[in-house]
């Protein structure tokens, strides 16, 4: 999405942002004004993170910055300068898919999909904090994001899946 500036008000030059995605290091020109979320997909082109709303109700946006999920719709790209950003794409290493993945699959943890790379994140994020979550701390974790096809029992079932059955180069604790 291009942003359209109207022709009485002169454009803000671009900027140049520098940020690590997915482990690699990336330097793009953007708006001063641009959102994370319009960063990634738009100028990097990283479509797996979703924009639903722009006013941080969904989630689907989610994403880590510094290790952190952050809803990407709720922060401008220039914020993330400097900064080391995880998008849903870096879930798959060495093409072995992560367990959170293998989980939303096995347990048919999407339907429409929209929500799903912004669960994921989240999910992951949950088992990285904490390898054994019981499904209350599940759904506290996920409940600053919505799944527009009610399928939270499914979302809860695929984290709990994927915490039994953690990567070779994951510590269960």
């Amino acid at each position: 999405m291009r942003f359209v500036v109207p022709s009485n008000q002169a454009k803000e030059p671009d900027m140049q942002v520098t940020m690590t995605i997915n482990g690699e290091s990336v330097t793009k020109e953007c708006e001063p004004r641009t959102l994370l979320v319009h960063f990634i997909r738009d100028i990097v082109g990283l479509r797996g993170t979703h924009w639903g709303c722009d006013t941080s109700n969904c989630g689907t946006c989610v994403l880590w910055v510094d290790g952190e999920p952050v809803k990407s719709c709720t922060i401008l790209a220039a914020m993330a300068d400097g900064r080391e950003v995880r998008t849903v794409e870096g879930l798959e290493q060495n093409g072995q898919l992560d367990p959170i993945q293998e989980g939303f699959r096995e347990c048919h943890g999407l339907q429409c999909g929209f929500c799903t790379p912004g669960m994921m994140m989240t999910g992951r994020w949950i088992l990285d904090n904490n390898p054994n979550p019981s499904e209350e701390e599940i759904r506290e974790g996920i409940s600053g994001q919505l799944c527009r096809c009610t399928g939270y029992h499914n979302i809860v079932k695929s984290i709990q899946w994927a915490a039994e059955h953690p990567a070779e180069n994951e510590v269960k604790a």
